[in-house]
């Protein structure tokens, strides 16, 4: 997988952070997609988008992103996705919840500069076994 670029599912309603993880992740070999909801993600991946890694913040509109987490467990819709939650809800509940839904990562957006968040991101792949 050296020197493929991995696909990144980046959702969140903040358009300004969108774009811009968008372009930070764009400059580390990475193919970038986007959503601003997570019932944009939920039809994305039921029409068959395969990302290796689907970085989300919690707090959005519509669904948030454990109520899609819950779905695409449920539904097995991306079950070889890396899931990462990228979010201020810093609480050790809101933690939990993530992990228990299977994430990989719990990144606190206020606690990490882009750059970080990017480091963390490989940190985390690195531990996995891609296929």
């Amino acid at each position: 997988m050296e020197g493929d670029k991995r696909k990144i599912l980046i959702v969140d309603d903040d358009t300004f952070l969108l774009e811009m993880y968008a372009f930070k992740f764009s400059q580390h070999n990475f193919d970038i997609y986007t959503a601003l909801n997570g019932l944009q993600v939920i039809k994305k991946l039921e029409d068959g988008f395969k990302p290796d890694i689907i970085l989300m913040d919690i707090i959005m509109p519509e669904m948030d992103g454990f109520e899609m987490l819950e779905k695409i467990n449920n539904e097995n819709l991306s079950p070889d996705s890396v899931k990462i939650v990228l979010s201020n809800k810093s609480q050790q509940s809101d933690i939990d919840k993530g992990n228990s839904l299977g994430v990989s990562g719990y990144i606190i957006k206020a606690n990490s500069t882009p750059s970080e968040v990017i480091d963390q991101v490989v940190e985390i792949l690195s531990k996995k076994v891609i296929k």
